[in-house]
Formats: structure tokens, C-alpha cells, sequence
């Protein structure tokens, strides 16, 4: 008679256990660095393979040397003798008929392999690393004609390409038409649930301690509004009332001044969307975004189509009707491409139908930029120079995601949903501010912006005078 090997899986923490007898089809797991999320995904597939026979299991990441390091090294160690592990094909056998395959997906070009691929059960570790178009591609793969169960178990800390698709599914818990919330379930872990790693790595728990704020709060307290490679990480979107505003950007609305000038910045795109917002800009040269509108040109978006034609129709009505725009002289500012005949008509030309006006934005890039982290960041009192009503959707759910591009260290990654940014940008372009002294967060006495804003700055505006929001 052979000898027989035994598995030994190990003693699992309480998150752990949450996440090893969870039995929803769609299951987030982690938040924070440190949480034991490898060791959870491969004690999951061993029990799975172990149970049931014939069952196909994938493991992904987003490149094979990941996979290498965090489980198929240890797996190789784990499973001897149990199952056998094809180097070249990159699966572990079990006697029984079920597989453990591992894959990755670093680029477009690697969802090939996956083309009619079919799995019971998925393991996309690290998920918010993957682009949403590549979990939606990968998890399709989830399908099969038998009884095994069919889950996807995501892994995730805040950060990367697909940060915003995780989030809103599992953190947000904001469903599309097709996505069933019973399905979902986020258990999040954190590196004191870890008592496995804080005992053999003490020191673990005070390097990430030791970390500046913002990485600290995304890698220690997983706060999913914070992340690493977040291009404009002044901006925090914790809604708060506006008689108390200090160190935030996002506001409720209020009733808009007359005497406050108002702007409208539009950024259009073909085959991609629009964005149109509208800004109130007090005395003292605060910007506020009071109002937005945003849609999809080419294609349905909720149902509506949104032509340049209708956009500039409804941008007429919304000046014509709405409390805070009606009766107001509102300066237009749109980046300079809406002035091309080459197509016929231009977009410009289609806004003059309808009495929107426009000057040509400034478009550079970087220094569009650079205008926005003036504006966003915070004085010593806690004042931005910029402000967000809660009411604007596009801004708040696109802005906090963006990532600093790859290629270009001072440009963002123009691969993400960036049209709200570039619409800002002409705006801020419009209206420059020189840099904010982050010392004591005023200028100095002969800066001419304090021309601007007249004898004794912020204070003389009654709206946001420092005594106001004590």
C-alpha cells in the first residue's frame, strides 16, 4: 500500500475564515497591506481542487513573476506528493482531475489566451492592478455545464487600474443593470488581522505606521479614497456641511451670490465623453463647481445619445432655467479642438446655434496641471481654492481614480476616464494662480493676485471669511 500524503492548510485568522467559507459568487478580500490574502488564495484552490473532482481553478496576476513569488513557490512545496505541476504549462493535476492553472495579464494582447477559455472558479489576485475591461473579459471566463460552484474572488488593496471598478462594486456597493448586490461581498483584513505575519515580521506594523499620511491611511487603514499613484492626492472627497468646510473639497450647494462672476468649461469628444460644467468664482478668485453636466457621444449612455447638438440643447436649457445660472452673463471657456472644420460644421459652430459662446482654452498639458494642484491644495487653515458641490457626480467619482501616467511623470494616464480633468483644466488655465505657500498658506503682501482679492484677502468675503467657519 502507497503512504499517504497528507495536506496541511494551517490555521487561518478570523478574516481568513470569513473569506474560506464565504459562498458568494462574487468575493472581495483585503483593503490594506499585510492582510494574508496570498496564503487565503491558495488555501481556497487546495480545498476546492481537493473537493471537488474535475474542477478547473484559476489563479491570475498581473505578470508571471508575481505568481511565481506569492504561490506557485509555495504551492510547489505545499502540494508534493499530492499533485503534479506542469512547468511549461503552468498547472498543478490533482488525482482526482482537477486543476489549478495559472495565468496573468500584463497588456491587451495577453486576454488572447483567455478566448474560450472556461473556469469553475477564479482567483484574480491583486484585481485592482488589472484594467475593468480585463476583469470583465477574465471573469466571462467563469462558465460551465456542471455543478461545481461558480465563484470569482477577488483580492485588492486601494490603488491601480482597476481601483475604481472594485470599489464601486464592493466598497460603494453601486450596481449596474446585469450585477445582482446579493452576489457581492467584500470581507476586508488588515495587517492586525495578520497575527501570522506580525509574529514573524514585528517590525512589519511600524514601517507601515511610519509612512506618510495618505499612504499610511490606503496601505494600513485601507481607506479606499486614498491610494498610491494618485495624480492629484490633495483631493479628498469626504462630504461635509458647508458651514463646516475645513480641509475638504466637497461641499453642498448653496445659493450663489449675484456678484460672483460664473464660467462654463466644456472639453468634447468624438467616440468618447463630453463634459460641460459650471463655476462660481467669488471675490477672492475661489472657484466653485456648482453644477455639471456629462455624457457620452457615440454611444447610448443611460439610454441617451448624446450628439453635440443635443448637448448644446440642453446646455441652453439648463442656463435658461436652472436657480444658480438663470439670467446670469456666463463666460465660456473649451479646449480649441471644437474649432475644427476639418469634419464640416464645427463643434463650435453647433454651440452657436444655440448661444453658447466659448474662447479658446489654453490646452498645454502639464501646466493645466500644475493650475489644478495650486487649487486643490490646502493653506495651513484648511482652505483649497477650489470647491466641489456634492451634487457633481462625473467629477467626484473619475478625479480621486486617476493615476500618474507610465511614460510621462508629470502627466496623468490618459488611457483612464479623463474628461472631467481635461474640462477642468481649461477652466483653471483660464484663471491661473501662482503656487500656494504651503508654509503659512497665504501670499505674500505685494503678490499681485492680492490686488484681486482686495485689502485683507479671504477675509474681506463675508461667504468665506475665516470667522465665518470657525
Amino acid at each position: 500500500m502507497e503512504p499517504v500524503t497528507k495536506l496541511t492548510v494551517g490555521t487561518p485568522n478570523e478574516k481568513q475564515k470569513l473569506f474560506l467559507d464565504c459562498r458568494k459568487k462574487y468575493i472581495a478580500f483585503g483593503g490594506a497591506r499585510g492582510g494574508g490574502k496570498s496564503w487565503a488564495v491558495r488555501a481556497k484552490a487546495k480545498l476546492l481542487a481537493l473537493r471537488y473532482s474535475g474542477i478547473r481553478i484559476l489563479i491570475l496576476r498581473r505578470t508571471l513573476p508575481e505568481l511565481e513569488n506569492n504561490h506557485i513557490r509555495f504551492l510547489r512545496q505545499e502540494l508534493a506528493g499530492i499533485a503534479s505541476y506542469s512547468k511549461t504549462d503552468k498547472v498543478f493535476t490533482f488525482p482526482n482531475g482537477s486543476t489549478i492553472s495559472f495565468g496573468y495579464c500584463a497588456n491587451d494582447g495577453d486576454l488572447d489566451r483567455y478566448q474560450g477559455a472556461e473556469y469553475d472558479v477564479i482567483f484574480l489576485d491583486e484585481a485592482t492592478q488589472l484594467k475593468e475591461e480585463w476583469i470583465r473579459r477574465l471573469t466571462a471566463c467563469l462558465r460551465g455545464v456542471n455543478d461545481f460552484p461558480k465563484r470569482v474572488y477577488f483580492t485588492c488593496n486601494p490603488g491601480g487600474q482597476g481601483h475604481g471598478y472594485i470599489k464601486r462594486l464592493f466598497i460603494d456597493r453601486r450596481f449596474e443593470p446585469g450585477e445582482n448586490p446579493e452576489e457581492y461581498v467584500f470581507i476586508p483584513a488588515r495587517v492586525t488581522d495578520n497575527t501570522a505575519l506580525l509574529k514573524s515580521q514585528p517590525d512589519y506594523l511600524r514601517q507601515l505606521e511610519a509612512l506618510p499620511k495618505r499612504l499610511r491611511e490606503a496601505w494600513l487603514e485601507g481607506k479606499w479614497n486614498l491610494f498610491e499613484g494618485q495624480f492629484f492626492e490633495e483631493f479628498t472627497d469626504d462630504p461635509v456641511h458647508y458651514s463646516d468646510r475645513r480641509f475638504t473639497h466637497v461641499i453642498a450647494p448653496f445659493d450663489i451670490p449675484r456678484e460672483w462672476s460664473v464660467y462654463r468649461s466644456y472639453d468634447f469628444g468624438y467616440a468618447r465623453p463630453f463634459s460641460c460644467a459650471w463655476w462660481a468664482v467669488d471675490f477672492d478668485g475661489v472657484a466653485y463647481r456648482i453644477l455639471e453636466l456629462y455624457g457620452c457621444t457615440a454611444t447610448p449612455n443611460e439610454g441617451v445619445r448624446w450628439t453635440p447638438e443635443r448637448q448644446f440643447a440642453e446646455i441652453r436649457r439648463i442656463e435658461d432655467t436652472h436657480p444658480l445660472l438663470r439670467g446670469r452673463d456666463i463666460q465660456g471657456v473649451a479646449d480649441p479642438a471644437i474649432w475644427d472644420t476639418s469634419r464640416g460644421e464645427s463643434i463650435y459652430e453647433t454651440a452657436l446655434h444655440h448661444r453658447i459662446f466659448f474662447t479658446k482654452g489654453d490646452n498645454r498639458r502639464i501646466p493645466g496641471w500644475m493650475q489644478m494642484h495650486y487649487r486643490l491644495t490646502f493653506d495651513d487653515e484648511g482652505y483649497p481654492m477650489l470647491y466641489v458641490f456634492s451634487t457633481c457626480r462625473a467629477f467626484l467619482r473619475t478625479i480621486p481614480l486617476l493615476l500618474y501616467s507610465r511614460t510621462e511623470p508629470e502627466d496623468l494616464d490618459t488611457a483612464m476616464e479623463d474628461h472631467v480633468a481635461d474640462e477642468c483644466r481649461y477652466f483653471c488655465m483660464s484663471r491661473p494662480i501662482p503656487p500656494r505657500k504651503r508654509d503659512t498658506g497665504r501670499l505674500p503682501a505685494d503678490d499681485p493676485l492680492n490686488l484681486l482679492r482686495g485689502v485683507g484677502g479671504r477675509e474681506t468675503n463675508p461667504l468665506v471669511g475665516t470667522k465665518s467657519f470657525a
